[in-house]
């Protein structure tokens, strides 16, 4: 047979499989991904888990100890074991009451990182985590997990799920992994579930070594084919071309990858929100909240220290950004309305990147091809790139807009394209479904309603977590406000300190007592907090009077303190004004005595 022959006849084969392959249930080409992703991986994994269970054990104590010491100063602090009698070598889980409020918040998008588990870490770290309002990390909860079956995956995820009040993400980013599958679709299942882009690539280059090795061109074009078609059409027109290009047809791996696509590439995943700034340069990597915290040589009595310390170095990069963007202004590009609304209403990372699809408008031109009467389309394409169009379609009496790029569906930050439409139609400022809240600078205001606190009696329905979100943004302002000018500081300060008195004198006369939830063995009950019953003492109006005149009093002996150091302070201005003139005599005296 020629070699256009075999090419032919390979290809027949290949358009049959992708046939076939389409004819599946959804869930049998994941599977199919899974097995050839793991078959050569299973004795590994069951050593690695026998070893962790030996070497671990004593260190799960010390964790395990960590956690009880943090539940009982915190009872928002929820954690969870499964495993063994005595707790030493079983899965614990943990969420601290900053994870749990942040959840409310960023909890739409969800990366569960299995880093140390892929790259075999002594520790057997998993992490939930997420993106703030500045795209940074933020932390949703931890996971130690010495025993590594379908049914530890399971609970885990049930676990972390009681710890978020049973609200489930829209998204959910994780290795493509069987039985992080299998936990996913049973306890998620309204989650769209997506594998990390980055574990599909590690795998294909492990599985294609060979064609890697002998074909250095193949891997570049791979990743354009995944990273840069921009509709489905696109991709698998080029997915073809690629495989037919290096006679890779046959090729199961690519196969089952192939008919796993609507959870791994880009394109198919537009439609749901993942919270990262672009579709498909997002998702390199999982381990961004413990790197350079946690990694090979990390052991398990090494863990709590250097969690706290990443926990407390990403809480400090948020004040920061927290500071950056309320006290430092933008640099403006243009003399829209626009711009000068979202600088004042997005956190600075957010704005620039929404500054950045702004300026774009002005070499994306809208053209309009249909008009339907309540909807137009437009056509908006880049001058000199007529090819890579999109289609915008603007309905005028909504304000509402949809693109082709689906920009705003999977970041929520409005896309180049429809800010066109809107320039072209006059649209001055941007309308209020184009704002989410979650990218905002106010994206922490407002109450959290915490699910749970209907199970607590009437006068606790507040719950702890809520309360600590209302204070930490109650004394975010404050320090905003207190630190403008030493004045404002020095009054600021004295206000705090008192404030510290009055808290220490209110917690000594004994408030309702805080108790935690016991922990069963293999199960994951919630940690909350429950608070006794107990009315406000009774204050007639003689005691309320002589409170008053208690008040005044100290008020009136504070005013005269106040008068005694002013007289002071104008006694040493004085002074100082005196020996000032004193050396000014004696200056001139010693420059009339030079010159003579």
């Amino acid at each position: 047979m020629s070699s256009l022959g075999r090419k032919e006849h390979a290809m027949e084969k290949y358009r049959k499989k992708k046939r076939r392959g389409k004819e599946l249930p959804f869930t049998t080409p994941v599977y199919e991904l899974f097995h050839f992703i793991f078959s050569l991986r299973v004795d590994c994994e069951i050593h690695m888990s026998a070893s962790r269970q030996r070497t671990l054990s004593g260190g799960g104590q010390i964790v395990l100890d960590y956690l009880k010491r943090m539940q009982a100063e915190n009872p928002s602090f929820y954690y969870a074991v499964q495993g063994d009698n005595d707790h030493s070598a079983g899965n614990i889980f943990w969420a601290d009451a900053t994870s749990r409020m942040n959840y409310n918040y960023f909890g739409d998008a969800v990366t569960f990182d299995t880093t140390c588990r892929t790259n075999r870490y002594r520790v057997p770290l998993t992490a939930f985590t997420g993106l703030n309002h500045h795209g940074q990390p933020v932390l949703f909860g931890c996971a130690l997990l010495f025993n590594e079956s379908e049914s530890s995956f399971v609970w885990l995820f049930q676990s972390w799920l009681n710890a978020m009040s049973g609200r489930a993400p829209v998204s959910i980013t994780t290795d493509p992994d069987r039985f992080i599958q299998v936990a996913v679709s049973q306890v998620l299942p309204e989650t769209r579930h997506r594998f990390s882009k980055w574990g599909i690539f590690r795998e294909t280059q492990e599985k294609l070594a060979h064609i890697y090795q002998s074909h250095p061109t193949f891997e570049p074009e791979f990743q354009k084919c995944i990273n840069e078609t921009e509709t489905i059409d696109e991709f698998e027109s080029c997915w073809e071309s690629l495989l037919e290009r290096y006679y890779l047809m046959d090729n199961e791996w690519l196969q089952s990858m192939y008919n796993a696509r609507q959870q791994w590439v880009p394109v198919y995943m537009r439609d749901t929100f993942f919270g990262e700034m672009h579709a498909n340069k997002g998702n390199e990597g999982m381990s961004s909240f413990f790197d350079g915290y946690v990694n090979a040589a990390t052991t398990i009595q090494m863990l709590i220290k250097q969690y706290e310390k990443a926990v407390a170095s990403w809480h400090e990069k948020e004040l920061k950004a927290d500071y950056d963007t309320s006290n430092t202004t933008p640099v403006l590009k243009t003399p829209s309305p626009m711009e000068k609304q979202a600088a004042n209403l997005y956190t600075r990372k957010i704005f620039i990147k929404f500054q950045a699809e702004l300026v774009e408008t002005l070499a994306n031109p809208a053209t309009k091809i249909d008009d339907s009467g309540t909807v137009t389309t437009y056509r908006v394409s880049k001058f000199g790139d007529d090819h890579k169009a999109h289609s915008v379609r603007f309905n005028a009496f909504e304000m509402k807009a949809s693109c082709s790029c689906q920009m705003f569906e999977f970041s929520g930050i409005i896309c180049r394209h429809i800010l066109a439409v809107f320039r072209a139609k006059n649209v001055l400022t941007l309308p209020s479904q184009y704002i989410l809240k979650r990218w905002t600078r106010n994206a922490k205001s407002g109450a959290v309603l915490d699910e749970q606190a209907s199970e607590l009696p009437s006068n606790s329905r507040e719950s702890l977590t809520v309360r600590y979100n209302s204070l930490r943004q109650e004394a975010i302002k404050y320090v905003e406000e207190g630190a403008k000018s030493i004045h404002v500081y020095n009054v600021a300060m004295d206000a705090l300190q008192e404030a510290v008195r009055k808290v220490a004198a209110a917690k000594n006369k004994g408030p309702g007592a805080a108790q935690g939830g016991t922990l069963a063995n293999g199960g994951n009950q919630e940690m909350c907090a429950r608070e006794e019953n107990r009315t406000a003492p009774y204050q007639s109006v003689d005691e309320k009077e002589k409170k008053i005149r208690d008040l005044a009093s100290e008020l009136e002996s504070t005013n005269q303190r106040c008068e005694v150091y002013r007289a002071n302070l104008l006694a040493v201005l004085k002074d100082m004004e005196d020996q000032k003139l004193k050396l000014s005599v004696k200056v001139q005296n010693a420059r009339l005595s030079l010159k003579e």
